[in-house]
């Protein structure tokens, strides 16, 4: 561990990286040491310089000519922040906002996890149509969860493109407590009266908004299917969302 005032600029082992971050008592910085992780990782040996008060990070910035910290220099020459780092060694980087499929994954392969973990704990199997309801349902269920962190960042951006919530706007705050009544209720097998109809109801309402909007009107907009703050692109994961209600309220009113 080295001061905060060495010489950024000398040249060095390129398999050696200069790493400032701030280590103050009331604040560590958490991309400081993620990008000490990643240097560690990827075989670097790490000088590490801590910035202890806020005099000795002004005093960097201003002498680097940076706003931000942590930085880090190899062979001498400054590779940037934290994200900047992560694109050098060769690491994916999601740019704000860049379209992203991630959120709409992870829902989705944790949605198949918990019911094969449901399937397993009641029935001893998960070879079960029940399975398959139980996906579908919790599906249902954490996406209605994204929506409801912030209802009003998700109705702003559901009345891009939804035709109801268009000419009843309380519809877009009403849909995510809907999309979540009927995924519980699928997801215990009760009040399917109740459940059934409203899945089936948003379901159409919203395949039918979607159709529209990104295959007739050609309009290229952000889903709202994970939140009001998401980088999903409107289109065929909104229209699967929509057609899965469809199928779930559907197949549950034939039992």
């Amino acid at each position: 561990m080295t001061d905060a005032t060495a010489d950024t600029t000398a040249p060095a082992d390129t398999r050696t990286a200069s790493l400032y971050r701030m280590n103050m008592p009331g604040h560590l910085c958490p991309f400081g040491l993620k990008s000490r992780w990643l240097l560690k990782r990827s075989g670097y040996e790490v000088d590490d310089h801590l910035l202890t008060n806020r005099e000795e990070v002004d005093a960097f910035m201003e002498r680097e000519g940076v706003k931000t910290t942590p930085q880090t220099y190899i062979g001498g020459e400054r590779v940037g922040g934290y994200e900047e780092l992560r694109e050098r060694l060769g690491h994916s980087v999601t740019k704000e906002g860049e379209t992203s499929y991630t959120p709409v994954i992870a829902i989705f392969a944790v949605s198949a996890l918990v019911a094969l973990a449901i399937a397993w704990a009641s029935l001893g199997t998960v070879f079960a149509i029940r399975t398959v309801e139980w996906f579908a349902a919790t599906a249902m269920t954490l996406l209605a969860v994204q929506k409801l962190q912030d209802v009003e960042s998700f109705s702003t951006m559901f009345l891009n493109y939804d035709l109801l919530a268009r000419r009843w706007v309380p519809y877009g705050y009403l849909y995510p407590f809907g999309e979540a009544l009927a995924g519980i209720l699928m997801i215990a097998g009760a009040l399917i009266w109740l459940a059934a109809p409203v899945a089936l109801f948003i379901g159409t309402v919203g395949a039918v908004s979607v159709f529209k909007a990104v295959y007739v009107d050609k309009r290229e907009l952000k889903c709202a299917c994970v939140g009001g703050n998401s980088n999903v692109p409107l289109g065929f994961v909104s229209l699967t969302e929509n057609l899965v209600m469809i199928a779930m309220g559907a197949w549950m009113l034939l039992k």
